[in-house]
Formats: C-alpha cells, structure tokens, sequence
C-alpha cells in the first residue's frame, strides 16, 4: 500500500481562515551556541489543511482527541465539481451523485477546484480561495445526514458557502458580486436565498449529528477524481481540541500508485512538487464568467 498527499504545504505564508490567527514561527535556540535547533510556534487551529472538530461550534460535542481511528479511516468518495461549479456557486447532492457512487458511512471529499486559487499555486488567489468558492444548501446538508457519513472533505476555505459565514459582511463588494449571481442562477437575492435560518448550516446543523469536515485539501487530490478509495485524516490527539491541523492522505495499492506517479510525469507542478490539472482552472473560469456575465 502507498500514500498519496491530499495535505497543503504549511509555511507562515499559508492563509488561515479570515481573522484567525496564522502560523507564526522563531527560533528560541540555536546549533550556536546551544548545540541544537528549537523553534517555538503559534497558530490557530484554523490553518492549512485542519479538520473542523464538534467543539468549535456544537459544546457538547467530542473533541479531536475522541474521534476513533475507525471514523478518521475508512472508504470515500471523492467528486470533482470544477466543471459544474464557479464562483458563488451553489453544489447540490444530485451533482455529487452524477459523478461518483457514494454510500451510507462514508467519507466524502468534494474536489471544487478552488485549491487552484491556493497560496501554493501558481494560480493564487486568496480573495477567490476564501470569499468566491462554492458551497451548499440545506439540501445537501440534510442529504448527507441521511447517507450518515462520517465526514466531508472540501480543497477550499469552508465547507459552508462563503456568503453564508461572516465573510459576506466583511467583504461586501464580493457580497453584491455573488447577489447578482443568486439573482441571476437561483431566482431570488443572496440574503433571501441564505437567510438567517441556515446560518453556517454546515457547522451549525452537522455538527451535533457527528458530521464534520476538514477544510484546505489539496496536495495530489487531482490525481484522484470522481472514484472511490479509502481516505485518512490524520490530526492530533488533541484532548480539548475543537479543530486541529492534520494530514491527509488517500490509499492505494502498489500497482495503481506506480500508474499515478507515470500520470503524474506528465502534468505541471507546483513549487512544492505537487501535481495538478489545469483544465480545472480553464473550467472553473468559463464558468465564474457566465455567472457574472
């Protein structure tokens, strides 16, 4: 069996989450004099790729340290939505289940293409990594309670909609750019569409059912669109914890990763080594311009 890195780079260049703090790093002791290196770091637990825990928004709830291997561990599936999804768009369970068999107790990794937009790529764009990404409604929310799954794994800043956070207040000219695209795609203004009732939904309503989600994949997901294969998350064991950052890493036999690592010859990288698919970027694009056409 072999790994294959679904985790981003971590440096204090990395964005964390609007407002939260970001990873800062010094050194407290040298080789000279000290004989060895020590560094001291600080951050949030919003930064990189993290896993959301149940504490940061429902109190009752486990922290990280109390999440079973069993349920870090398991099946996935994981969906490419970077051709039916742009800028403030909206995904839904019938996109996801078009492309890739999901079923009861699995994980599920959605592939929106924004990681593109990352810090570590050469198509950086943290306002449109953030504020512009896609995400869901209540429908997806409920869907996935029903399907009972572990957990959701998204390549963007949040598994809620943007402008369903705070972000749509801190950033209002992005707000009247996705108000256009509601009107325009879904019939109604963006604070009809999100009103206050589904709030944060995927925190707020997922969290006390055990469903909760890591944000910030990216690494090699490009290599593994629309199929099945079985996912690690791998944070801490952080007692208290109410979110932690973590590793994540999909698992494959010997074979397919040797037929990977040959695909992956072909395809451009990023500074840090990591493969990646720019037909996603070009679709992605074609899209977000019809939306704001």
């Amino acid at each position: 069996m072999k790994f294959i890195d679904l985790t981003i780079p971590l440096g204090i260049a990395t964005p964390a989450w609007p407002t939260y703090e970001p990873l800062q790093v010094k050194y407290f002791k040298r080789l000279a004099p000290n004989g060895a290196n020590g560094q001291v770091i600080t951050h949030s637990n919003h930064l990189g790729t993290h896993l959301d825990g149940e504490i940061h928004f429902h109190t009752p709830g486990k922290d990280i340290a109390s999440l079973d291997m069993d349920y870090l561990v398991h099946e996935a599936a994981v969906v490419d939505l970077s051709d039916v999804c742009g800028d403030y768009d909206v995904y839904t369970s019938k996109m996801v289940e078009e492309c890739v068999d999901v079923r009861e107790g699995d994980i599920l990794i959605i592939h929106t293409g924004y990681h593109h937009f990352g810090w570590d790529m050469p198509t950086a764009d943290e306002i449109r990594y953030m504020v512009k990404h896609p995400g869901p409604d209540r429908e997806f929310a409920e869907w996935a309670k029903a399907l009972k799954l572990r957990w959701i794994g998204v390549d963007c800043g949040s598994a809620d909609h943007p402008m369903n956070t705070i972000i749509r207040d801190w950033m209002p000219r992005q707000a009247r750019q996705a108000d256009k695209v509601f009107k325009k795609k879904y019939g109604m203004p963006l604070a009809d569409f999100f009103d206050d009732t589904k709030y944060q939904l995927m925190h707020l309503e997922m969290f006390p059912f055990s469903i909760i989600h890591a944000e910030c994949l990216g690494g090699e997901i490009d290599l593994l669109l629309n199929r099945r294969v079985t996912i690690g998350m791998f944070p801490w064991r952080f007692v208290d914890g109410e979110s932690c950052i973590a590793r994540c890493v999909a698992m494959v036999e010997d074979a397919e990763y040797e037929a990977l690592m040959a695909k992956k010859v072909s395809m451009p990288r990023t500074k840090f080594g990591d493969s990646f698919d720019p037909a996603h970027v070009e679709s992605i694009n074609k899209l977000s311009q019809q939306n704001m056409s």
